[in-house]
């Protein structure tokens, strides 16, 4: 008899329905990181910038609160915050001077650009467990670049996700289509360079932060997640970079719209020439 009523349940449409509703959504502040994915990063971090994987620590388990966590001293934090609330986290651990080395959401990469930080533009599409696809790059402030591709870190943390995804046997809507000129240098093209692996290490002196080009302003458009704009030796060394990686990327340039730069931002970069300040300019 009781089978027979919770058969009745499962076969009702409206129950459920009423059940759906009390199912916990998916969304980027859910992402639980695959342990595979964890550890490649983790250890690609450990090996670039010489760290101990015994001092990293993780806030940002279920139920934790990185604010009130214990930090050990000398500890480096390398985890997979909530997308959302990424510029508070980065800008609290560098007012405390805590080392970290975070997952990112790739195309949004440039959070708290007034922070002293290295965007590590990588682009991976990470399944996580909770079965959501995000591209995702990495930010630390243990690197002296301010901007900068990793091949190889791309390349483990895909395998390690592509593992994964074997192991427990979707796309992220994506935005229109812009081309920039070199000095101006966006998350998706670095994701691009470190597909490609074209390795591009740009100096806070080098690049200053920027949310839209003047062109762009009287269309009501602007660069999607910010960018940055690169003094001319930057800018050819990423033009290098991007003729590295067309010889192996078989691929066209993107098409679209094809933004330029203002006499009054080529004035802006030509000021930045010698000087050592990567502050923002909007």
């Amino acid at each position: 008899m009781e089978r027979d009523q919770l058969t009745l349940f499962e076969d009702n449409a409206e129950y459920n329905d009423f059940v759906e509703k009390f199912k916990p959504k998916r969304t980027t502040d859910d992402c639980y990181t695959p342990p595979e994915v964890y550890d490649a990063a983790a250890e690609w971090c450990a090996a670039e910038y010489g760290v101990d994987r015994a001092s990293f620590v993780r806030p940002f388990y279920p139920e934790l609160d990185y604010v009130t966590f214990s930090y050990p001293e000398g500890c480096v934090v390398v985890d997979n915050p909530p997308f959302s609330l990424l510029s508070g986290i980065v800008r609290f651990y560098t007012e405390r001077g805590i080392r970290f080395f975070l997952f990112a959401p790739a195309l949004t990469l440039f959070t708290a650009p007034e922070c002293p930080v290295c965007y590590l533009g990588v682009g991976v599409d990470v399944t996580y467990e909770n079965g959501a696809v995000i591209a995702t790059s990495f930010i630390t402030n243990m690197d002296k670049c301010r901007l900068r591709t990793a091949p190889e870190l791309r390349r483990i943390v895909q395998e390690a996700s592509d593992l994964s995804l074997r192991i427990r046997g979707g796309a992220q809507a994506k935005p229109p289509k812009y081309t920039y000129p070199d000095a101006v240098l966006t998350a998706a093209a670095m994701q691009r360079l470190s597909r490609y692996g074209a390795e591009l290490n740009i100096l806070p002196e080098q690049a200053a932060h920027v949310r839209v080009l003047d062109a762009q302003r009287a269309q009501g458009k602007a660069i999607f997640g910010g960018g940055f704009l690169l003094t001319a030796p930057a800018a050819e060394q990423r033009a290098a970079a991007e003729l590295e990686a067309d010889k192996t990327a078989e691929a066209e340039k993107d098409t679209g719209t094809a933004w330029e730069l203002s006499e009054r931002e080529r004035a802006l970069l030509a000021g930045m020439e010698g000087q050592a300040n990567g502050a923002s300019l909007f």
